[in-house]
């Protein structure tokens, strides 16, 4: 029989608050001994760690569950012992690169981080790891310590990481120590979303077989387990939104998830200290002219700040609006804040069309971010900017934001993504349903999430999902409608669509055609061809784009 490992690790060093890592240790052995099942754990333990000593445990014992007690100090990283016995801080970057490079050597299916403030070293590593959970806050020894009982109890027993994770939470309240709720807990099958035991609203939790569904409208919530991560690209975007000067530039189509992934930039930012702002300033009464617009951007940017407005101070009739907007982040708000700003910029695509605004404040983008590269105050600011489709206006090379910096592009689900959503909302389908959805919508992610919550609620049947999608109904009647104007508005781009949706196999479009199709999400390539992004597109437009 082939036995779990349970590698234990502890450090408690001299210059730190002594913990009773001996007696965790001793009641995590107990319950192993008194478990009917322990024939199928070994357990090892490694005492007064060190960062070395951390990597060559790892290496030679090849635990699949990683268990570490000691301190921890949020962005500043785990605890391990230095020579003198002083502390090391284990970086949460250092540590997420660790485990990045150990899963090309064997697997760790749970990490289980028994220190406090370790919420934000899990959430580094679990892109890595099946089953991993910290602390979102100062945990007490007892409380540590009854987690683990709790935990460790379930677990020799033969029962899932989930059930000893909520057992574990339960230990400490059955005990009347108020820190139930500090472990949270990430399940990562594909690359999962995590959980907590005492849901908040607007989260789905698959709970005693009951299924609470949130607003499918809007963009995924943070803790959401309906939010299929991208860690491919939210590694990148974590890593990247840390270096000084930073800009990022989101791309996809409609409902493709760039809301979402900005929040979740702007969120992992918050967690490193970073102030962050969320803005999507593009409604017609601050598009009037670029002085109104560009001192709306710094009224409503100081608001969210907190920062008191001051735009008569700062703001000189003599000197054009672009400097003013300048002077205005540099002499005023990025001196009033103590740490990096991440901006986030959603939807700029809608400035587009006032071209005069779009060409100026875009080189002011593109200005700021390269005075990140020499001066000093500038490396403060961050960018994040999202918009739905390519940038037809005109903007010099050296004056735009759209070739520097970071480029992430927002594709469709794969395979295993569109499984798991599917796992997610409850379903248990066969392959040759997930291939009938797949046939219709493939793997779009709002119309996936869309299809399977009406499903899921009982609403629909896959067989009359299958057969109102593509008409006017209410399903997906407005999603659709927005492109059917676009197409009517565009004579070139509606015969392009003709030629694509009227054709069984992949054909060759005039490349300007192609490129504006693509942005828009309607149609994919095939190398050098293009067909219909999903059958639902094909079907809604042969009837409505007939000649």
């Amino acid at each position: 029989m082939n036995r779990q490992k349970i590698l234990i690790l502890t450090a408690n060093p001299t210059n730190t608050q002594p913990l009773r890592l001996s007696e965790e240790v001793r009641e995590i052995k107990s319950a192993w001994e008194r478990s009917l099942k322990r024939e199928q754990f070994e357990i090892l333990v490694e005492e007064a760690v060190r960062p070395k000593e951390l990597r060559r445990a790892l290496l030679t014992h090849k635990p699949q569950i990683l268990h570490f007690s000691g301190h921890g100090s949020r962005e500043q990283g785990l605890a391990l012992m230095g020579d003198s016995g002083k502390a090391v801080l284990v970086t949460p970057d250092a540590l997420s690169r660790f485990f990045k490079a150990l899963k090309e050597i064997f697997t760790i299916e749970t990490v289980l981080l028994n220190a406090c403030y370790s919420e934000v070293q899990a959430e580094g590593i679990y892109p890595y790891i099946n089953y991993i959970i910290g602390m979102n806050t100062a945990i007490g020894d007892e409380a540590a310590t009854q987690f683990s009982i709790g935990f460790y109890d379930t677990l020799f027993n033969g029962e899932s990481i989930e059930n000893a994770f909520v057992l574990g939470c339960n230990a400490i309240e059955l005990e009347n120590i108020p820190e139930h709720l500090t472990p949270i807990f990430w399940k990562n099958s594909l690359i999962s979303a995590s959980i907590n035991p005492q849901p908040q609203s607007e989260t789905k939790v698959i709970f005693d077989n009951k299924i609470i569904f949130e607003n499918i409208d809007s963009q995924v919530p943070l803790n959401s387990p309906f939010c299929i991560e991208r860690p491919e690209v939210e590694i990148k975007c974590y890593e990247s939104i840390l270096q000084p000067g930073a800009l990022i530039r989101i791309k996809a189509p409609r409902k493709m998830g760039k809301t979402s992934l900005m929040s979740r930039i702007l969120h992992h930012a918050k967690k490193q200290g970073y102030c962050t702002a969320f803005l999507n300033l593009w409604s017609k009464e601050n598009l009037t002219d670029l002085n109104t617009f560009l001192q709306g951007f710094c009224v409503i940017l100081s608001e969210e700040l907190g920062v008191e407005e001051q735009i008569d101070k700062y703001w000189n009739n003599r000197l054009s609006s672009q400097r003013n907007c300048t002077n205005y982040f540099k002499k005023y708000l990025l001196k009033a804040i103590e740490n990096p700003l991440v901006l986030g910029l959603d939807d700029i695509d809608q400035i587009f069309p006032y071209t005069e605004i779009a060409q100026e404040f875009f080189a002011l983008l593109r200005v700021w971010h390269e005075n990140g590269a020499n001066e000093e105050v500038w490396q403060k600011l961050r960018l994040v900017i999202a918009h739905s489709q390519e940038v037809y206006i005109y903007l010099k090379v050296n004056q735009s934001p759209f070739n520097v910096g970071l480029s992430i592009e927002i594709g469709e689900f794969n395979s295993t993504q569109i499984k798991e959503l599917i796992q997610r909302h409850g379903l248990n389908w066969s392959e040759a349903e997930i291939e009938q959805l797949k046939g219709m919508i493939d793997g779009h992610p709002y119309l996936l999430r869309t299809a399977l919550y009406q499903i899921a609620k009982g609403n629909l049947t896959l067989e009359q999902f299958l057969k109102i999608a593509p008409t006017d109904e209410e399903l997906f009647g407005d999603f659709l409608y927005h492109y059917l104007l676009l197409l009517e508005d565009d004579n070139l781009l509606k015969t392009a669509m003709q030629q694509v949706i009227n054709s069984d196999v992949p054909i060759k479009l005039d490349s300007r055609q192609a490129f504006k199709l693509r942005s828009m999400g309607l149609i994919k390539s095939k190398g050098n061809e293009v067909q219909s992004l999903c059958n639902l597109y094909r079907l809604y437009f042969q009837e409505r784009l007939a000649e």
